[in-house]
């Protein structure tokens, strides 16, 4: 843990007047990034359904009744004709989930592997978000091309346990160890609009800027309440809200991509600009993000006319490394 960053200067920047707040992240921002460029990713789910967890926000847990229907592993083929398509579109990163608790050393793994490398030869950055995994896993995945690894906090650590009970919060940090350790790029955030309070939003935000090495990539999600999930009922989030962690996270991980993901579709074109002001430069394309719905592509290309955006290369951060 990085003993310099205490969890009350944390709190000082996230409490900030917001138009102070954005300014002060949009600084940040262009002395890191080309506030022009977004990156823009494609999510796909390449296993759906019945997952054993109990994540009271996930319409993928098999415990609860929300209609989504489970399917087993897609075959390779799919997959990467699914991320031709996507790089087609202008995406330039391509995350694969599956409803998986953890890896097992299995067919599935192999498969997952085998679509590793085949959308790393397209010259994406390769990520996946499949559960917990081993360093040992890790490392597979590492020699099969994989970029980054998404692997969610999702909360702090004294609301998490409201939220899920069927694994740990130090089973998450220890899946983030073990990505690091065998250099794959970590990517991890979090989930807005559960019930918790700001100070559950500001442990999170401490916790993930407090690691030995700060996540590559740091998704800020507004919860899409699904019925038949015990969330159903929350509200939507404000927009001030995801402004305020988006601008957080911004200052406290200045290189990081900060990530406008999950609730994006509520958003409209000008409250997506303030996000992008404040320190996110990057979204997901497609009609669904796993299992719930997101903007579909026609209407991200007009606004990045209108915003005058362009999209992020792919391995721009390791490039600019080795310039």
């Amino acid at each position: 843990m990085n003993p310099t960053l205490s969890k009350d200067a944390v709190r000082e920047i996230y409490e900030s007047p917001i138009l102070e707040l954005i300014y002060r992240a949009a600084t940040v921002h262009r002395q890191h990034h080309d506030p022009q460029e977004v990156q823009v990713c494609t999510l796909l789910s390449v296993k759906t359904g019945g997952c054993p967890e109990d994540c009271a926000y996930c319409p993928q847990a098999a415990r609860y009744h929300t209609g989504v229907q489970a399917h087993k592993l897609m075959e390779v083929d799919e997959v990467l004709s699914a991320a031709q398509r996507a790089k087609q579109a202008g995406s330039t990163r391509f995350c694969m989930g599956a409803a998986w608790r953890e890896v097992r050393d299995n067919r599935d793994f192999d498969k997952v592997l085998e679509m590793v490398k085949g959308v790393n030869q397209l010259e994406m950055e390769v990520c996946c978000t499949l559960g917990m995994l081993t360093e040992t896993q890790a490392q597979k995945l590492k020699e099969a091309g994989l970029y980054a690894y998404n692997h969610n906090l999702d909360t702090s650590e004294e609301f998490y346990g409201d939220i899920i009970s069927t694994r740990t919060y130090d089973d998450r940090l220890q899946t983030i160890n073990h990505v690091q350790k065998v250099g794959i790029s970590a990517c991890s955030g979090g989930i807005i609009g559960m019930g918790e309070s700001h100070d559950d939003r500001i442990g999170m935000l401490h916790t993930l800027a407090s690691l030995p090495e700060a996540p590559e990539s740091v998704p800020v999600n507004a919860l899409v309440a699904v019925e038949g999930t015990p969330l159903e009922h929350q509200k939507r989030v404000s927009v001030w809200d995801m402004i305020r962690m988006i601008a957080t996270a911004r200052i406290l991980m200045p290189k990081a991509m900060v990530r406008l993901s999950a609730g994006r579709v509520n958003m409209t074109m000008e409250e997506q600009a303030l996000c992008f002001m404040a320190g996110a430069n990057s979204i997901f394309a497609g009609e669904k993000l796993l299992t719930t719905p997101n903007p579909d592509v026609d209407a991200d290309q007009e606004m990045f006319q209108t915003l005058n955006i362009r999209p992020r290369p792919a391995f721009k951060a390791q490039k600019l490394e080795a310039v």
